[in-house]
């Protein structure tokens, strides 16, 4: 029997000897569920909790407090370690098991370096599984604890990245960029010399202002970015800001150079030993090489499947959600809906319902692989699912985009009152109010 299990079986025996219920125990201020983890020994209370459990229990506070064990630090450091390359490998759900676990072992009382790394570690486990609500719970939770303890700059960017990163999948782009824009201006007030951590926001920032279409602001910071990376020693930090770069490029139709871009950056992460992040950046490659002006979808999909290979073991549901949906859209520029169908769908399912912007991006495609089908009642409602999706998301631009798309199909089968709708949508996203014609007293029009 280990010491944490004996001070649980003493409070269990005290608790009964009282005549009291776990629900009477816990009153006021606990919870019926935190005194049964107690008696099981899966939790470690504090000394204050402690005393007041001696209270209601009528014994002397020293006959508890005196059955707590301090945590070997070196033991627990070891623990951590291992689930932190338990995550960094793909294993998220071992990482989160264990991490869980040493969260139980650690004195609520003691917040330390190792309880904020655990803490840290379950909200990249949750962005992982895609439990995007509860990650930016615990990552808002987090930069406010360091904000309290009085934590480094470079540690607290870590933290506004991801949750960064967490608004971007959510949707809330607003938030997202607000989050970062703040982070980033406070960093420059402390006027540090360029580091990963900063390079690594302003990337997933650039990405949050392309998906907005604010291209003007993320072709600045993509080249604030590069000329940050260059003076750094980090390859690693170079290889990200031409990726980002490309990723502008790209959206600003300059799909050559983009390309050119995104080689370097995939050079330059085949020089280290990271075969997730080389998988996602042959994934952007991929990307381009599919929609620029002489696309091609056969080496696309060679590149694509070579990473879905290396993300199913090592990646995040949301790593091969994003494989899996560019594969369906290779195939649908193949002329095989049915595969693209089937991709798209796995795609769907790693989603989830809290992706909202990347799934309605896998809607414009089952809505190619259906149109191809002829099966135009489903082309219908993909449209319109990813278009509500898009502006929910805050992203007018491919919104627009989407209405107008669906607007031709709609009048190419000759469906002209809800292609007019559909085209008044995409001109309303982008900027459209009406018109003085509108009010105008109609002509009647004579031979």
């Amino acid at each position: 029997m280990t010491v944490n299990e004996g001070l649980g079986s003493r409070i269990r025996r005290l608790r009964r000897a009282a005549g009291l219920s776990q629900e009477a125990l816990a009153k006021p201020n606990l919870s019926p569920s935190y005194i049964s983890l107690l008696e099981a020994g899966k939790r470690i209370p504090s000394e204050e909790v402690l005393a007041q459990l001696a209270e209601r229990l009528k014994c002397d506070p020293a006959y508890l407090i005196g059955m707590i064990s301090k945590p070997d630090s070196v033991d627990l450091e070891i623990e951590l370690n291992y689930a932190q390359l338990a995550l960094r490998n793909g294993d998220s759900r071992t990482a989160l098991k264990t991490f869980t676990a040493l969260q139980a072992k650690l004195p609520e009382s003691e917040q330390t370096d190792l309880h904020f790394a655990v803490e840290f570690g379950i909200a990249q486990c949750l962005e992982h599984h895609g439990e995007l609500e509860e990650a930016v719970r615990r990552f808002e939770a987090l930069l406010q604890q360091s904000a309290v303890q009085g934590r480094g700059m470079l540690e607290r960017l870590g933290v506004v990245m991801l949750l960064c990163r967490c608004y971007r999948e959510l949707g809330d782009l607003s938030h997202a960029i607000d989050v970062a824009e703040s982070a980033l201006s406070e960093a420059d007030t402390e006027d540090l010399p360029p580091t990963v951590p900063q390079l690594e926001l302003l990337s997933t920032l650039i990405g949050v202002y392309c998906e907005r279409g604010d291209l003007h602001r993320a072709n600045f910071l993509a080249g604030e970015a590069i000329s940050r990376a260059e003076v750094m020693s980090d390859r690693r930090a170079l290889g990200g800001a031409y990726w980002n770069a490309s990723v502008v490029l790209h959206r600003r139709g300059r799909s050559s150079e983009a390309l050119e871009l995104i080689k370097k950056a995939v050079a330059i992460y085949a020089e280290g030993d990271d075969e997730r992040a080389l998988a996602r950046v042959r994934n952007a490659q991929a990307t381009v090489l599919l929609q620029s002006e002489s696309p091609n979808p056969e080496v696309a999909k060679k590149l694509l499947e070579q990473s879905a290979a290396t993300l199913r073991t090592l990646g995040s549901s949301l790593d091969v959600a994003y494989v899996e949906a560019a594969l369906a859209r290779a195939e649908v520029m193949l002329g095989q809906p049915e595969n693209a169908i089937q991709h798209a769908e796995t795609a769907l399912r790693r989603l989830g319902p809290e992706h909202r912007l990347e799934s309605a991006r896998v809607h414009l495609v089952l809505a190619a692989a259906y149109l191809i089908q002829e099966d135009y009642e489903a082309v219908h409602a993909a449209y319109e699912r990813s278009a509500l999706l898009l502006e929910a998301s805050e992203a007018g631009r491919q919104a627009a985009f989407a209405w107008s798309e669906l607007g031709e199909i709609l009048e190419k089968s000759g469906e002209s009152e809800r292609a007019v709708w559909a085209y008044r949508q995409g001109m309303r996203l982008m900027g459209h109010r009406g018109s003085l014609i509108a009010d105008a007293p109609r002509r009647v029009w004579q031979d």
